[in-house]
């Protein structure tokens, strides 16, 4: 299973060239990107495009996204690129930032 990431707007564009330098096949997208989400896509509308796309998001937004992640799986929905059933968190944030 390849993993897929897509890096949220609010991590700088130098992260994917970095992640892209350590494993040129590293399938990563940023929002922004052509066929990632268009930069400005609100948190709750990302979600089911890592649905759709098979995604982790790799976010430094750890203040919406577990709620609005909670919402969509109560929903009855799936997130991204999470392993298993893909009924858990398809979210990364920084280990070193507490919100």
């Amino acid at each position: 299973m390849n993993v897929r990431f897509l890096l949220d707007e609010n991590l700088p564009p130098r992260l994917k060239a970095a992640l892209w330098r350590y494993d040129a096949a590293v399938d990563v997208l940023r929002v922004g990107d052509e066929g990632a989400p268009v930069l400005g896509t609100l948190d709750p509308d990302i979600l089911p495009y890592l649905e759709a796309t098979q995604r982790f998001l790799v976010t430094d937004n750890r203040s919406s996204i577990p709620s609005y992640a909670a919402d969509h799986l109560a929903a009855g929905a799936t997130i991204g690129g999470s392993p298993g059933s893909g009924r858990g968190p398809a979210w990364a944030g920084s280990p070193n930032r507490s919100t």
